[in-house]
């Protein structure tokens, strides 16, 4: 239960309304044991594992109440696994201020679970924590240099996948200092941390990771670039030839007709193009041209004769600077 307040996790806003906003630390032992905190699961399904449950099991989520620290630490001595601590601080005005992390520490001792099977993960009070339980696994969930953590007797850290690289995880195991990181619900992403080197996580579908017995198949960044070009190419070829087949009639009528278009042909299939009017326009523009180029045509012949008759007249009358000559 991480969240500052009760009211997503129980039923608080029905049966103490008044407190739904109060700091969930701020709540003694005879409210939070009337609080039914399975109820909300099995609504919201956040895990999306309700429908694996039989209808026993979803009765007994459902009537889920806050769990104590003893009854998990009971749990955790039974099954003989490791628990993970983590104690947010208490506001300045709870009646255990002073005192709560050695109230926890006190708590955990008197449980009977093995020290080293503690993570403390707090780094408040850190000093006092080593000397009331020295056998604590010191743990840290900041992103630190290495020999920085090793110096502090940080043996444990516990990071998101995404903070860390091969290059963290090399270097925090060349310390021996142990990774943990979170949260890893899917078998791709469980695979790759545990091909990376990676010794501890933590998910919220465990169910699923346990029938994981070895890491599913991976490939490298090289490898999967080269098949997602490859499948582009394949594809784009693939929709080229679709389409070449499915117009490919059209295409060669079309090229066709290119090949066969003359000028005149091309000038005649704009003229159709146009409208009546410029039509009618064009060819008035035409006779009238015709016209115009038949009158010049006249009177440049008119125009050669007379040149040509004066020219015959010039000869037979004036005689040339030859004639001249022979006479002389």
């Amino acid at each position: 239960m991480h969240d500052g307040t009760l009211r997503r996790t129980t039923n608080i806003e029905r049966v103490f309304p008044e407190l739904a906003s109060e700091p969930s630390s701020m709540l003694n032992w005879t409210v939070l044991d009337r609080l039914n905190a399975g109820d909300w699961f099995v609504k919201t399904d956040p895990f999306w594992t309700v429908s694996s449950l039989s209808s026993a099991d979803v009765t007994e989520a459902g009537n889920q109440s806050v769990c104590k620290l003893t009854e998990l630490l009971e749990l955790v001595k039974e099954s003989n696994t490791s628990i993970l601590l983590k104690v947010h601080s208490v506001p300045s005005d709870h009646p255990h201020y002073s005192d709560y992390i050695n109230i926890t520490v006190n708590t955990v001792l008197q449980s009977g679970v093995s020290q080293h099977q503690v993570i403390w993960l707090s780094d408040h009070e850190r000093t006092l924590v080593k000397q009331l339980a020295p056998g604590f696994q010191q743990a840290s969930s900041v992103k630190r240099d290495a020999q920085y953590l090793k110096d502090r007797d940080v043996t444990f850290i516990n990071l998101r996948y995404t903070e860390v690289d091969q290059e963290d995880i090399r270097e925090y195991k060349s310390q021996n200092l142990t990774l943990n990181t979170y949260v890893v619900n899917e078998p791709w992403l469980f695979s790759v941390l545990w091909c990376a080197g990676i010794l501890s996580i933590t998910s919220d579908a465990p169910h699923i990771l346990s029938r994981v017995p070895f890491p599913v198949w991976i490939m490298s960044p090289d490898e999967y670039s080269l098949i997602w070009i490859t499948a582009d190419l394949i594809s784009f070829t693939v929709i080229i030839g679709i389409f070449v087949l499915q117009n490919y009639h059209t295409i060669r009528w079309r090229l066709g007709s290119i090949r066969t278009y003359n000028p005149e042909q091309i000038m005649l299939s704009a003229a159709v193009r146009r409208t009546s009017r410029d039509v009618r326009i064009m060819k008035e523009k035409l006779i009238f041209s015709e016209i115009n180029n038949s009158m010049d045509t006249a009177e440049e012949l008119s125009l050669c004769s007379e040149n040509r008759y004066d020219g015959f007249a010039n000869d037979a009358i004036t005689p040339t600077t030859d004639a001249k000559t022979s006479a002389s």
